[in-house]
């Protein structure tokens, strides 16, 4: 019961940086766009707040004492968003601006955000003069993983769904204001219009340019704080160059597997995070079969998309416009 209550528990933070990229990538299709330089974005999230922290602890001498808690969590949870929302508006003027190709632009994006990262990353290494590889800023960290006083005093339930980081409950509140915002608001009646059909939308007189560069700016922002929140909450404040992973392209998955639909991605996100995190409590397996359940969450998505495909529900499928430039001249 331990060992279950304990994976249930490791489970949740990992499918946080995903719910985080889900939602901004959900957004962000809403509005036509097949953004693929998501895993770039979260990087540049993740180290963008690294800097924030980096700046704030040496400014205070390292002293812990020194540090204002409301201070340590707004400068990298500000700079954090500062990178992603750039990172947006570089993906937009490209797209909507420039009309690149989305995904030629995304792909881009995603290298040049890992780029980005490993070079700021590797300066601050240098910076420190580590023995090791990486970065750490525990104290900064240890703002961020501040949990529930009184989780301790509720058992299980405590332990399963109260002992988390403020950013995990900021990720579920997120998802379910944009499934609230993109259901049953004229706002996410406008966004879902200009996905579906950008000159019918434009001829109703909507501004399509306004909306595709709000929700890209917007669910970039979004998909940030999950690169934030992995290397402050998940990874104790320890930034090391490539520590990613696939996380980046997980979240565009389970985009597909959410069906296009944000409180759909709270559930699908600790799915994910427990698929993921189904090898460390596999033992007796041998390696090759531990590796292979790191492909659960890919395989899952894969069958809902072909079951999707199957049943061809319209609400079940991607907006009509995706990755689909427009130019108002054509209408």
């Amino acid at each position: 019961m331990n060992t279950f209550l304990a994976f249930i528990a490791s489970s949740i933070p990992i499918g946080v940086p995903l719910l985080f990229g889900s939602t901004g990538e959900i957004i962000t299709e809403k509005s036509g766009h097949l953004n693929l330089g998501i895993p770039g974005i979260m990087y540049v999230g993740g180290i963008s707040g690294v800097i924030g922290a980096f700046l704030y602890e040496n400014a205070c001498g390292n002293d812990l004492a020194m540090m204002s808690p409301l201070l340590a969590v707004l400068i990298p949870l500000l700079a954090s968003i500062a990178g992603s929302v750039l990172m947006g508006l570089i993906y937009s003027f490209l797209t909507v601006t420039l009309r690149v190709n989305q995904n030629v632009s995304g792909l881009a994006l995603t290298t040049f955000g890992i780029g980005i990262g490993n070079f700021f990353g590797g300066s601050l290494i240098k910076l420190v003069d580590s023995d090791m590889p990486s970065i750490i800023l525990t104290k900064t960290s240890s703002f961020f993983r501040t949990s529930l006083p009184f989780a301790d005093d509720l058992g299980w339930f405590g332990e399963i769904f109260l002992s988390h980081d403020f950013l995990t409950y900021a990720s579920i509140i997120i998802a379910v204001i944009a499934a609230f915002v993109l259901k049953r608001t004229r706002v996410g009646l406008s966004l879902r219009a200009v996905g579906e059909n950008p000159a019918t939308a434009d001829a109703a007189g909507i501004n399509v340019t306004r909306y595709k560069y709000v929700a890209t700016m917007i669910g970039s922002a979004i998909a940030g704080l999950g690169g934030l929140q992995y290397v402050m909450a998940y990874a104790n404040g320890v930034w090391s160059n490539n520590a990613f992973g696939d996380r980046g392209w997980l979240a565009i998955a389970l985009v597909i597997f959410s069906l296009w639909k944000p409180n759909m991605a709270i559930l699908g996100s600790f799915l994910f995070g427990a698929l993921c995190n189904a090898n460390n409590y596999i033992q007796g397996l041998g390696t090759a079969t531990q590796e292979l359940f790191k492909l659960l969450p890919y395989v899952v998505t894969l069958v809902v998309l072909i079951i999707t495909s199957m049943r061809k529900k319209r609400e079940h499928q991607p907006p009509q416009a995706l990755g689909l430039p427009y130019f108002r001249e054509e209408r």
